[in-house]
């Protein structure tokens, strides 16, 4: 995340902190002397800041502002609160631009109409998100610092990767290391003693929408982040595949929320498994694959109709998922609080 923290503080936190935390009024006034004088050497201690390109493949040179705050680039708490702002805000700028990608371009509207879609499911979606991502944010920061202050196996160079190969087979190791992790994890929080505390508010959406993509608890969707966290600091991983990975993980994320069931796939966890995990809970617990769903005894195999446009939104498959979906509720929950759209005619949002 060092080169993210570059290119941010480049374009936007420099001026920022030197606004809301310059450095004293004489110091300042010496340090503009400096540059317009060209004399970025003696500029540069000015806050006790030196720069140094976070990778090989391309600098920055910062303008005079970064060295006219009083908390330089390279300072911890500097650097934990643009990682705090850039995980909450870039993170919401990321889900809502692909959430409503997805809702738009591939999102099936006919779920609208579905028994099972609460009343004004979308709102309470993005609500829950935007409830939820402001703590999420706040107890990931820590990973983040951690790595960016040199603790991790970064490297940035491929030719620094453990061997030639590794440079694409960190790739599927971080997909298998996330995905079998991530299925324990998320397994874990359909414990009866966890699931109501934790788990129930993303189980909230019984048919999701694009948006439900983030809309958890907030324990509960850092709990599932952790695998993606401590990846780095147990592999190597490339500084731009990590950018790359983390910007892949929230997008997949909205795919398998996205009601469109293309990946009629043995080995993918596409949407329609992740939809029948939101409507039969005890089963596909997988993000990516359903190897561990297989070998833990937990993979249901999604109907052929649901692949079928003819009959994937039919009223017989609702009727059928209802019913299963009604009783397993009981059993989970106990009665079932949630409120859902009766309406004859459903708005689209």
């Amino acid at each position: 995340m060092d080169i993210v923290l570059e290119v941010l503080d480049t374009f936007l936190f420099d001026y920022l902190y030197a606004a809301v935390l310059p450095t004293p009024a004489s110091g300042l006034i010496s340090q503009v002397s400096n540059v317009l004088n060209g004399n970025n050497s003696t500029l540069a201690n000015g806050n006790g800041y030196a720069y140094s390109p976070s990778t090989k493949y391309f600098s920055l040179e910062p303008s005079k502002y970064a060295y006219m705050s009083s908390l330089p680039r390279d300072n911890m708490y500097r650097q934990a609160i643009t990682l705090y702002l850039m995980t909450w805000i870039f993170g919401l700028i990321i889900y809502f631009i692909f959430a409503t990608l997805s809702y738009v371009f591939i999102f099936d509207k006919a779920t609208f109409n579905h028994p099972k879609y609460l009343k004004n499911q979308i709102r309470l979606e993005i609500k829950q998100t935007m409830q939820a991502m402001p703590v999420m944010a706040t107890i990931t920061v820590p990973f983040f610092l951690t790595e960016v202050r040199g603790y991790g196996k970064m490297y940035d160079s491929f030719d620094d990767a453990p061997f030639p190969m590794y440079n694409y087979l960190q790739f599927p190791l971080f997909i298998l290391f996330t995905d079998f992790w991530i299925y324990w994890i998320h397994r874990g929080l359909h414990h009866p003693l966890i699931y109501k505390r934790l788990h129930k508010p993303h189980h909230k959406w019984i048919m999701p929408t694009p948006y439900a993509s983030h809309a958890f608890h907030p324990l509960d969707g850092w709990s599932q982040s952790v695998p993606y966290h401590l990846f780095p600091f147990i592999f190597p991983l490339q500084k731009f595949a990590y950018v790359f990975l983390f910007v892949f993980i929230n997008f997949w994320t909205i795919l398998i929320h996205d009601g469109e069931y293309v990946a009629n796939s043995p080995i993918i966890n596409g949407a329609a498994c992740h939809t029948y995990h939101h409507l039969f809970f005890s089963c596909n617990f997988g993000q990516y694959t359903t190897l561990w769903d297989r070998l833990g005894g937990s993979y249901r195999q999604p109907d052929a109709d649901l692949f079928r446009r003819e009959t994937k939104m039919g009223k017989e498959q609702w009727k059928k998922q209802a019913k299963e979906m009604e009783k397993i509720v009981k059993e989970v929950e106990g009665e079932d609080d949630r409120t859902y759209d009766e309406a004859e005619t459903k708005k689209t949002l």
